[in-house]
């Protein structure tokens, strides 16, 4: 939070209890506290802010279409919206984001918050992208989408190339991607920070 109005209320809580908010500690790396804001009855708001130098985006979830958040991502949501520890396959724990994220479903807005500027990028039926697996922020989960090597071919072909992995996204959806890589970035300040 970066500011609020007068008369809002805050409550921080394990949402969903203890269980739920080891899972979202421990398994996706947020918070095990979630912190909710209630407006008095004449309302109010609340200004929110990521930790990275980047964008804020809304981004609408309905009932019908819950979206795949990857880690550090989501920064709020609005009442009506349930964001949970997931799963995300293999291809997110060998694409560097740790296997866990967070499902977003039901019906309102999530905010995210990310490093540098946001790509929105929404495909027709059958249309394809390929985007750097540290540079996926969310995505639809109706979609369909698989992970490779950036380079075709041989392990030593990737190396050389200074890629890594890539995931392949299939339409109709929509996928969000962020301008930097914060795990570049961390391994970057690592490199030239003194032991």
């Amino acid at each position: 939070m970066l500011a609020h109005s007068a008369g809002v209320v805050l409550e921080a809580k394990a949402q969903g209890g203890v269980l739920q908010g080891l899972k979202r500690s421990m398994l996706s790396g947020e918070s095990f506290f979630v912190t909710t804001y209630t407006a008095p009855p004449q309302g109010g708001w609340v200004d929110v802010t990521g930790v990275l130098p980047g964008d804020l985006i809304p981004l609408t979830i309905t009932s019908d279409r819950p979206f795949f958040l990857n880690r550090g991502t989501w920064l709020a949501n609005s009442y009506g919206v349930t964001v949970e520890s997931k799963w995300g396959g293999m291809s997110n724990l060998f694409g560097g984001e740790g296997g866990f994220g967070l499902r977003a479903s039901g019906d309102g807005e999530v905010v995210l918050a990310v490093y540098g500027a946001i790509d929105v990028i929404d495909l027709q039926p059958g249309e394809t992208v390929t985007i750097d697996t540290g540079h996926v922020v969310a995505y639809d989960l109706g979609m369909n989408f698989n992970m490779r090597r950036a380079v075709q071919g041989r392990t030593i072909q990737s190396m050389k190339s200074g890629e890594g992995f890539v995931f392949d996204f299939t339409g109709p959806g929509r996928v969000l991607a962020q301008t930097r890589n914060p795990s570049a970035f961390a391994a970057w300040l690592s490199a030239i920070t003194p032991g």
